[in-house]
């Protein structure tokens, strides 16, 4: 209770008995490990709905080595809003796993950095 309750006559201050607020504080205590179980069951129900949803809606890309890719643009790359968002062809040199690429340009030129498939697409010419 806050302490204006005390010397206002409040309906909290004036039903306050100190047995039962003893009493109720020792029933949620005994409750506290079934609250937290439930909790985290639902947590864990609300996890794997978000991981469902999320992988019901990926298209999982698997490049081959010399497919032919389109990397998206970076923001620097872009000048304004009619830019392209996506540049290339390059061509997949290497496949790393978890989903890692190496490209080169067309010409043979590396790219310096991995990527992954989240950032390319299959280039269609």
């Amino acid at each position: 209770m806050i302490p204006v309750e005390i010397q206002e006559s409040s309906p909290c201050f004036l039903n306050f008995v100190a047995e039962e607020s003893n009493e109720e504080r020792k029933v949620n205590l005994d409750l506290l490990d079934e609250v937290r179980e439930e909790a985290r069951i639902k947590d864990e129900a609300l996890k794997r709905r978000v991981e469902y949803k999320y992988n019901s809606k990926l298209k999982p890309r698997q490049f081959q080595v010399a497919d032919l890719v389109m990397q998206k643009a970076h923001p620097y790359q872009l000048e304004n809003k009619l830019s392209p968002k996506w540049t290339g062809p390059f061509r997949v040199t290497e496949a790393l796993g978890n989903g890692a690429y190496r490209l080169e340009t067309l010409e043979g030129g590396a790219i310096p950095r991995t990527w992954n498939a989240t950032n390319l697409k299959f280039y269609f010419s």
